[in-house]
């Protein structure tokens, strides 16, 4: 090898060298959001899908760009200039096209599944290293390969979980006959299933609070209510002293609720509400009806299924069965009477089917709050806790958190409502800031979720919002469209709208706001999570 052709080989070396570093950091940086997303989708392919086409097409027509140039250089047969210059594209790229550069409010987590899938996606990714082997032999060349697999990275990845999916499914199946195993060890158990589109955790919170007046109960943490959210729950945390599992399930999709039946087979089930959530999968309010009432399907014949008789969508489906009715309008069950709500908090007597009477007072504010409390003492009571024994139970009874919980900072009170939103929830947490005494002021994304129904209901929050708000953040401008023309259209002033990039920049302009000395009284009616 003479002098020249060495230094064409250290030249060429270093070229490729940097191309694949270059590559290896895009992909990680790429790899690293759209894994993130997949999570927040909840591993769940076609949402995934969806998400990309909506979400990434700045990311995708970049990334198509670059292949193109690369197809281009490989046609020109181009020089060591040429790879210069591609590498730069390479760089420049990675730099702008970086995901990752705002802060996430839900972090990626490590789970074991996570790491079983960026295992598959690394392998997936050393393709284009095997082309390096015999680069100047190949149709498209190395630079091209690395450029076609950044521009597929989102799709790699359903790829990925696709491979892993006999994995998953194993693995999943290993837990779901574990925690099976373990509730047919709990001979004395009683399991409670919660579930509506709106108030179920709460209801759960509150029944934790009230039978543990005489039972050792466990409840699904936080939001754990998939199924392998409550399988979770039970592998770690039932034992054999507890009386009362209090298992909360969501849904998405039908069948969703029959799902997780299936694996703990409720004694005993609440309904907390029907409504319009869900619709983008759910598709119809029909199927939300079917999918909730999965859970009185499948009580057997000497459990109790306790109903919201205040929801219309519920009494629609009741058809014959044998229930428990709760309500505050409605008055065949548990019914709530002489209310009185404040912004300091809520007084009430609630009547059970045979007449005893018992009143109660609660620091939490909303007629959502007492409903929810309504039946959660149909429950307790029908399960031998006296009217009056559970009176002090109900005073302790404490904001679940982002649920209309009421904060006190200083010159300001917050109203957080943030978890989640829907129709009824809108109408409960503006009911709750109209109580208030001050300055009352809205900061809302609006709602999501609601399939063809989403512009609509988001106006008609609008429109409900004019009435009773006297400032309106709004987070997002193309997000919030409908819920501005709602106000503008009920007659609400555009100088006291402001339409924020972000939820910082919403809550910093509401802390500047000058309220001629009234208490500012904000209402955050929920926060999107960072795959929107």
């Amino acid at each position: 090898m003479d002098f020249y052709e060495l230094v064409n080989l250290i030249v060429y070396s270093l070229i490729y060298g940097v191309l694949a570093f270059t590559y290896i950091l895009a992909a990680c940086i790429s790899a690293r959001h759209f894994i993130h997303m997949f999570q927040l989708n909840s591993y769940k392919p076609k949402v995934q899908m969806k998400w990309v086409l909506t979400n990434s097409k700045k990311y995708l027509l970049s990334y198509l760009a670059v292949f193109v140039l690369c197809i281009l250089l490989w046609l020109s047969k181009g020089t060591i200039h040429f790879a210069s210059e591609l590498i730069m594209v390479f760089i420049a790229t990675v730099v702008i096209m970086n995901p990752q550069k705002k802060k996430h409010k839900t972090p990626l987590v490590f789970t074991a599944r996570i790491k079983r899938l960026i295992c598959t996606l690394s392998v997936l990714h050393l393709l284009p290293f095997l082309l390096l082997i015999n680069a100047r032999q190949l149709f498209i060349g190395q630079p091209t390969a690395f450029a076609l697999m950044l521009l597929l990275e989102p799709f790699t990845i359903l790829l990925a979980n696709l491979i892993n999916r006999p994995i998953e499914l194993a693995i999943n199946r290993h837990y779901i006959n574990d925690a099976k195993k373990i509730l047919s060890g709990c001979r004395n158990l009683t399991v409670i299933g919660i579930t509506g589109s709106f108030g179920k955790t709460s209801v759960k919170y509150f029944l934790d609070t009230l039978l543990s007046v005489k039972f050792n109960v466990l409840k699904t943490p936080g939001n754990f209510n998939t199924p392998l959210g409550v399988v979770k729950t039970i592998r770690g945390s039932l034992r054999a002293t507890h009386d009362i599992f209090l298992c909360e399930m969501g849904a998405k999709n039908v069948g969703d609720i029959k799902e997780i039946c299936d694996i703990v087979h409720p004694k005993h089930g609440i309904i907390t509400s029907v409504g319009p959530m869900h619709l983008e999968s759910f598709k119809t309010l029909d199927n939300v009806k079917k999918t909730k009432f999965e859970l009185a399907d499948a009580l057997p014949s000497d459990g109790m299924l306790f109903l919201n008789m205040d929801n219309e969508n519920i009494c629609d489906m009741t058809n014959g069965r044998q229930y428990v009715a709760y309500g505050i309008d409605n008055t065949e069950g548990y019914y709530v009477s002489d209310l009185h709500i404040s912004e300091k908090g809520s007084e009430f007597k609630i009547t059970s089917p045979k007449g005893e009477a018992c009143e109660y007072r609660t620091k939490l504010i909303g007629r959502h709050n007492v409903l929810n409390i309504a039946g959660a003492v149909a429950v307790a009571n029908r399960l031998g806790i006296s009217l009056e024994e559970l009176r002090p139970a109900v005073r302790k009874l404490e904001s679940v958190p982002h649920r209309l919980e009421l904060i006190n900072k200083g010159a300001y009170t917050v109203i957080d409502d943030a978890y989640n939103s829907n129709p009824s929830g809108t109408k409960a947490a503006l009911e709750a800031l109209s109580m208030a005494d001050g300055c009352k002021i809205l900061v809302t994304p609006g709602m999501v979720e609601l399939g063809e129904m989403e512009f609509e209901l988001n106006r008609e929050f609008g429109v409900n919002a004019a009435s009773v708000c006297d400032y309106v953040a709004l987070v997002g401008k193309k997000q919030t469209e409908a819920i501005y023309e709602g106000l503008v259209s009920a007659g609400f002033e555009t100088s006291k709208i402001y339409v924020a990039d972000s939820l910082n920049d919403a809550m910093a302009n509401v802390y500047g706001l000058t309220t001629d000395g009234k208490r500012k009284i904000i209402l955050l009616e929920n926060d999107l999570p960072d795959n929107y």
